[in-house]
């Protein structure tokens, strides 16, 4: 009999500190059945590192919701169940104080992203100051260099997550002057307030590697750093692939700089 309460009370006390470590609920969301809710601690390690390359479909996966026409600036984009709730409390508090928060891209699978890098890749897409990066770049590792300054290789991309928004512009110099130095100041002074976190700051010597600053990219914390974290353990260069420029991965050590060469107050 003593054997038994004491194995009884190892179990409890084990169920008690897996939970602990489990990532947090995520809130049903009210179109799908109670039956098909899905929790982040429910995903397997695989779907996990799926979600970190982008490997789904944000529109069939259920905890990803589509974000209402009223925050964006189009329809079709999606975000992590917990990020848009987020977000939707921000929104509210920055209108509040007369800020308009407008989402202009959110999540992005890896398909997206590929396309966005392969029209880069080819010329069809011009990168800075009207370049066309295969012309101006032969030279593989110094075109991908060039086209990492502002966008990410698929299977890199917080923007798979879920987990990040890009606001209102995608020019630096919006945010500058005027309104967009308004955005920005509310921003800076209250995104962290609900969670978020401008993860591409000036590079210098706290963020020496990465991508160029954007003012306009910011990451909800509470479920990125999980992903992070997924990602440190589960990705090596050797994985990014399946899209053109894709071998020089390894060569540019882009997990290393580019997926960890964030603001240091966004780890």
């Amino acid at each position: 009999m003593r054997i038994l309460i004491s194995f009884l009370t190892c179990c409890v006390i084990l169920s008690c500190q897996n939970k602990e470590n489990q990532f947090v609920d995520v809130a049903p969301n009210p179109d799908l059945k109670k039956t098909e809710t899905v929790k982040v601690n429910q995903l397997d390690s695989q779907e996990s590192v799926d979600m970190v390359m982008g490997d789904f479909d944000p529109k069939t996966h259920p905890i990803f919701v589509e974000v209402d026409k009223k925050y964006a600036d189009r329809e079709g984009l999606y975000l992590h169940k917990e990020t848009y709730q987020a977000f939707e409390k921000m929104y509210a508090a920055a209108s509040k104080d007369n800020i308009n928060l407008v989402i202009r891209s959110a999540t992005r699978n890896f398909k997206y992203q590929k396309g966005i890098w392969e029209r880069k890749w080819n010329g069809t897409t011009k990168i800075e100051n009207g370049k066309n990066a295969a012309l101006a770049y032969p030279a593989f590792n110094r075109r991908a260099q060039k086209i990492l300054e502002y966008s990410s290789m698929p299977g890199t991309s917080r923007h798979h997550w879920g987990t990040d928004i890009d606001l209102n512009n995608f020019e630096n110099v919006y945010f500058e002057s005027g309104q967009g130095l308004k955005v920005y100041e509310w921003l800076t002074a209250n995104a962290g307030t609900y969670g978020f976190c401008q993860v591409y700051t000036k590079k210098g010597e706290k963020r020496p590697n990465g991508y160029n600053e954007e003012k306009w990219h910011w990451s909800y914390l509470p479920v990125a750093k999980k992903l992070l974290r997924v990602a440190k353990d589960s990705l090596n260069d050797s994985m990014i692939s399946g899209f053109t420029g894709s071998e020089v991965a390894t060569d540019l050590h882009v997990i290393e700089n580019y997926v960890f060469g964030i603001n240091p107050d966004c780890l």
